[in-house]
């Protein structure tokens, strides 16, 4: 995918592209983030990568496997609108030892889902993340895919130890406890995905 793929996305505009394995439990599974411009990006960049001779030829052992031997089994995609505090993408470490977290908070009715993305834009989480430096990648309201109504998140880390120390600074963090006990935004979450990532060999992220 790497090799193949993510030269083809960014000749389509479309970078930097996040390419990731789970850390915590081995999986088959491959997570791929794509940071689009606009919708349209979305439904035209099937069409442009399937007319790019370049990624036809390096991507062939994938794209011309057989059914009896498939490369990838299917494709689970998701939909995501940045939040006005994150309108665009971040890559804040690249070192070789990093982690990512992807999170997803799930609401059990829509107006719940907005109050809690009101929460982070406004009400001030997402400025308690970066004071205590829990470094940001993207936030997103997913308008498409499983799970909905939910938001979703990607966090990046130097390492294990700068994430543990992130997270124990939030739940101390006067601003969060604050919130926290804020009754308006009682009862916006129903049930929280935490994915332990690792990136692939090529990731831009």
């Amino acid at each position: 995918f790497c090799e193949a793929a993510i030269p083809a996305l960014g000749r389509i505009g479309i970078k930097p592209v996040g390419v990731f394995k789970t850390a915590e439990e081995p999986s088959p599974n491959l997570f791929v983030l794509l940071p689009h411009k606009s919708l349209e990006s979305v439904a035209t960049a099937g069409a442009k990568l399937m007319a790019d001779k370049e990624f036809l030829k390096a991507g062939a052992a994938v794209l011309d496997a057989p059914p009896t031997d498939p490369a990838y089994k299917r494709i689970e995609s998701s939909l995501l609108l940045a939040f006005d505090g994150v309108p665009k993408l971040q890559v804040p470490t690249t070192k070789d030892s990093r982690i990512l977290q992807l999170r997803t908070y799930e609401s059990h009715n829509a107006k719940k889902a907005l109050k809690k993305i009101e929460m982070f834009n406004t009400g001030g989480e997402l400025d308690v993340f970066r004071k205590v430096g829990l470094p940001v990648v993207f936030f997103g309201q997913a308008l498409i895919g499983g799970k909905l109504p939910n938001l979703t998140y990607m966090l990046a880390f130097d390492d294990e130890e700068a994430k543990e120390k992130g997270w124990k600074g939030f739940m101390a963090a006067p601003g969060w406890l604050k919130l926290k006990g804020d009754p308006q935004y009682k009862d916006t979450v129903c049930n929280i995905t935490n994915i332990v990532l690792r990136p692939a060999a090529g990731s831009q992220i």
